[in-house]
């Protein structure tokens, strides 16, 4: 299967991400934010980095690249996305996913090793994982704090689209200040799925803190061919 990997300027995630759609099992294909061609893939990967440097707001300038043209639609349509980071910002400025993503409570960057629970296995990206699920993800961000009103978070749990909380320190604060503890949530379809934290860094022996990072990749495929045997 083909996997789209979106090159925005000031993307740096992007290989990391392509990356690990070929260990994975899958063909990574470079997509340029300045062409509104997808190119003919399967899926697409919005990666993390800093577009057009977040100017304005992270993600706000990137929502407006030719390639989100196609891609809204598309999502719209069913198409599986993973906004990572950054790519989690251009998919809320985009109104794919709810919500916003905002600057750290604690004002500092993080570059830290986060436990995760995952709340909702059902999506294209989460199959290979099991409800209640804890795993081990690499987080790194300046503004991933999740935000949204009282009514959307509502409607995000009572959905069931809360996808992945942050485990909590003994004092009960998060990596960032992530209302509610979200740390990733997808839209009502389930194709479409956001969150900070970068599971691409967590596909290999020897480099990150797990493995967790390969069944976001898995389970996109498994997704697609089960989708391809019953269409």
């Amino acid at each position: 299967m083909k996997v789209g990997v979106i090159t925005f300027p000031g993307s740096l995630d992007d290989r990391d991400a392509a990356r690990a759609v070929r260990e994975c099992g899958g063909e990574a294909v470079s997509l340029w934010h300045g062409d509104a061609d997808l190119k003919g893939v399967d899926a697409v990967i919005l990666p993390g980095g800093f577009s057009y440097g977040d100017y304005l707001r992270c993600g706000a300038i990137a929502r407006f690249a030719p390639v989100m043209d196609a891609l809204v639609p598309a999502a719209k349509g069913g198409l599986p996305v993973l906004g990572i980071c950054n790519g989690f910002q251009v998919l809320t400025e985009s109104h794919l996913l709810p919500g916003a993503l905002i600057r750290n409570d604690h004002r500092k960057f993080n570059c830290v090793d986060t436990r995760l629970v995952v709340e909702n296995a059902s999506t294209a990206w989460t199959r290979e994982f099991e409800a209640g699920q804890e795993i081990t993800i690499v987080l790194k961000n300046g503004e991933g704090g999740f935000v949204a009103d009282d009514k959307t978070l509502d409607r995000l749990e009572g959905d069931g689209r809360v996808v992945f909380r942050y485990v909590t320190d003994a004092e009960g604060r998060n990596p960032n200040g992530s209302y509610r503890n979200i740390a990733g949530i997808t839209n009502k379809r389930g194709n479409v799925v956001g969150l900070m934290p970068h599971p691409e860094h967590c596909i290999e022996e020897g480099y990150g803190p797990s493995l967790d990072g390969r069944a976001f990749f898995t389970s996109l495929i498994k997704h697609t061919l089960e989708s391809a045997a019953t269409a």
